[in-house]
């Protein structure tokens, strides 16, 4: 019951900590990726179960399909401060949602392999 808890609150902690990250400038990028990148892992260790592996996995090749091909999309727009901001919560989402793949397909590979 407990890690479904500190599951969940690593989820809600990401999105704010990918929101808010690209309106601080104080605080190095590497770190709030190395944040996001932690975050993630524990989502994907605590959150993604087996019987939503496939559908998790189909939407980060999604979000990341989406993020590549916006940031081309999002440059040509004229307002360049707030495209700016949607772009780095774009990507620092992307990192965190990247993360939490990382795990789960690694955990798919192994219950693969074990049949």
């Amino acid at each position: 019951m407990e890690l479904d808890l500190i599951g969940k609150w690593a989820f809600v902690i990401g999105i704010v900590v990918a929101i808010l990250a690209a309106f601080v400038t104080t605080v190095s990028t590497a770190t709030i990726l190395l944040i996001l990148f932690i975050l993630g892992l524990i989502v994907g260790l605590l959150n993604i179960d087996k019987k939503n592996t496939t559908g998790f996995l189909v939407a980060v090749i999604a979000l990341l399909m989406v993020g590549m091909a916006s940031s081309g999309a999002l440059s040509i727009g004229l307002l360049v401060t707030p495209v700016g901001y949607l772009q780095d919560i774009l990507g620092n989402f992307i990192a965190f949602v990247a993360a939490a793949a990382l795990v789960v397909s690694i955990k798919a590979v192994i219950n693969t392999s074990k049949k």
